[in-house]
Protein backbone atom coordinates (compact mmCIF):
# COMPACT_ATOMS: atom_id res chain seq x y z
CA UNK A 1 0.00 0.00 0.00
CA UNK A 2 1.09 3.74 -0.74
CA UNK A 3 1.37 5.99 2.52
CA UNK A 4 2.14 9.62 2.05
CA UNK A 5 5.91 10.25 3.67
CA UNK A 6 5.87 13.06 6.71
CA UNK A 7 7.70 16.25 5.01
CA UNK A 8 8.45 14.21 1.69
CA UNK A 9 5.10 14.45 -0.20
CA UNK A 10 6.45 11.24 -2.01
CA UNK A 11 4.46 7.98 -1.56
CA UNK A 12 6.10 5.58 0.38
CA UNK A 13 6.23 1.49 -0.23
CA UNK A 14 4.86 0.17 3.13
CA UNK A 15 3.82 -3.68 3.44
CA UNK A 16 2.41 -5.29 6.89
CA UNK A 17 4.68 -6.91 9.06
CA UNK A 18 5.37 -10.36 7.86
CA UNK A 19 6.57 -13.01 10.16
CA UNK A 20 9.03 -15.35 8.05
CA UNK A 21 10.80 -18.45 9.20
CA UNK A 22 14.11 -19.29 7.38
CA UNK A 23 15.53 -23.17 6.68
CA UNK A 24 17.86 -24.38 9.14
CA UNK A 25 20.15 -25.66 6.76
CA UNK A 26 20.59 -23.50 3.35
CA UNK A 27 19.11 -20.55 5.52
CA UNK A 28 16.26 -19.21 2.60
CA UNK A 29 12.94 -17.88 4.19
CA UNK A 30 10.68 -21.02 3.97
CA UNK A 31 6.76 -19.53 4.37
CA UNK A 32 5.04 -16.39 5.72
CA UNK A 33 3.89 -18.21 8.56
CA UNK A 34 0.86 -16.13 8.49
CA UNK A 35 -0.45 -16.81 5.19
CA UNK A 36 0.50 -21.06 5.83
CA UNK A 37 -0.78 -21.84 8.90
CA UNK A 38 0.35 -25.36 7.50
CA UNK A 39 4.37 -24.46 7.75
CA UNK A 40 4.07 -23.37 11.15
CA UNK A 41 2.97 -26.21 12.71
CA UNK A 42 5.50 -28.44 10.69
CA UNK A 43 8.03 -25.91 12.04
CA UNK A 44 7.31 -25.88 15.58
CA UNK A 45 7.85 -29.59 16.01
CA UNK A 46 10.91 -29.36 13.75
CA UNK A 47 12.08 -33.14 14.40
CA UNK A 48 15.16 -33.98 12.64
CA UNK A 49 14.67 -35.49 9.23
CA UNK A 50 18.30 -35.33 8.47
CA UNK A 51 18.67 -39.09 6.90
CA UNK A 52 15.62 -38.36 5.02
CA UNK A 53 17.29 -35.28 3.46
CA UNK A 54 20.59 -36.75 2.90
CA UNK A 55 18.73 -39.86 1.00
CA UNK A 56 17.20 -37.25 -1.07
CA UNK A 57 20.13 -35.27 -1.72
CA UNK A 58 21.87 -38.86 -3.09
CA UNK A 59 19.23 -39.48 -5.10
CA UNK A 60 18.20 -36.78 -6.87
CA UNK A 61 20.17 -34.15 -8.28
CA UNK A 62 18.32 -31.04 -5.54
CA UNK A 63 21.03 -29.68 -3.35
CA UNK A 64 20.98 -30.02 0.46
CA UNK A 65 18.22 -26.77 0.66
CA UNK A 66 16.17 -27.83 -2.11
CA UNK A 67 15.51 -30.99 -0.31
CA UNK A 68 14.88 -29.60 3.29
CA UNK A 69 12.06 -27.88 1.51
CA UNK A 70 10.59 -30.72 -0.43
CA UNK A 71 10.53 -32.47 3.23
CA UNK A 72 8.88 -29.43 4.62
CA UNK A 73 6.59 -29.25 1.81
CA UNK A 74 5.77 -32.82 2.33
CA UNK A 75 4.90 -32.61 6.21
CA UNK A 76 2.70 -29.56 5.51
CA UNK A 77 0.72 -30.66 3.37
CA UNK A 78 0.55 -34.26 5.20
CA UNK A 79 -0.71 -32.19 8.28
CA UNK A 80 -3.48 -30.19 6.62
CA UNK A 81 -6.85 -30.86 8.50
CA UNK A 82 -10.22 -31.79 6.90
CA UNK A 83 -11.61 -28.67 7.30
CA UNK A 84 -8.03 -26.78 6.00
CA UNK A 85 -8.42 -29.40 2.90
CA UNK A 86 -11.83 -28.58 1.84
CA UNK A 87 -11.44 -25.47 1.57
CA UNK A 88 -8.49 -24.74 0.06
CA UNK A 89 -9.67 -27.37 -2.51
CA UNK A 90 -13.03 -25.55 -2.47
CA UNK A 91 -10.88 -22.52 -3.60
CA UNK A 92 -9.06 -24.04 -6.38
CA UNK A 93 -11.84 -25.77 -7.91
CA UNK A 94 -13.89 -22.28 -7.62
CA UNK A 95 -11.03 -20.74 -9.60
CA UNK A 96 -11.35 -23.26 -12.22
CA UNK A 97 -14.86 -22.30 -12.79
CA UNK A 98 -16.88 -24.87 -10.93
CA UNK A 99 -20.22 -24.29 -9.09
CA UNK A 100 -20.69 -25.59 -5.82
CA UNK A 101 -22.88 -28.73 -6.55
CA UNK A 102 -19.72 -29.74 -8.77
CA UNK A 103 -17.39 -28.65 -6.52
CA UNK A 104 -18.96 -30.64 -2.73
CA UNK A 105 -19.14 -33.82 -4.97
CA UNK A 106 -15.70 -33.51 -6.44
CA UNK A 107 -14.07 -32.86 -2.48
CA UNK A 108 -16.76 -35.86 -1.58
CA UNK A 109 -15.01 -38.61 -3.76
CA UNK A 110 -11.49 -36.92 -2.99
CA UNK A 111 -11.46 -37.16 0.64
CA UNK A 112 -11.56 -41.07 1.06
CA UNK A 113 -8.25 -41.24 -0.73
CA UNK A 114 -6.30 -38.76 1.81
CA UNK A 115 -3.67 -40.39 3.27
CA UNK A 116 -5.13 -40.18 6.46
CA UNK A 117 -8.65 -40.14 5.50
CA UNK A 118 -11.93 -38.71 7.52
CA UNK A 119 -14.89 -40.03 8.19
CA UNK A 120 -17.17 -39.56 5.70
CA UNK A 121 -19.20 -36.19 5.83
CA UNK A 122 -21.90 -35.22 3.92
CA UNK A 123 -22.31 -32.69 0.90
CA UNK A 124 -24.18 -30.29 3.85
CA UNK A 125 -21.39 -31.15 6.01
CA UNK A 126 -18.61 -29.83 3.46
CA UNK A 127 -20.64 -26.63 2.94
CA UNK A 128 -20.89 -26.06 6.52
CA UNK A 129 -17.07 -26.13 6.62
CA UNK A 130 -16.50 -23.59 3.73
CA UNK A 131 -19.30 -21.28 4.81
CA UNK A 132 -19.50 -22.01 8.64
Amino acid sequence: MRTAGPGTGQGADRFPDVIRDTCPISGRILANRAAAPQYLRVLERRPSHEDLIDHLVRSTPLQRGEAARVVLDVLAYFDETTEGFVRRRHRELQSQGLRNEAIFERIAHELPHRAVSPPPLSLRQLRRLVYG
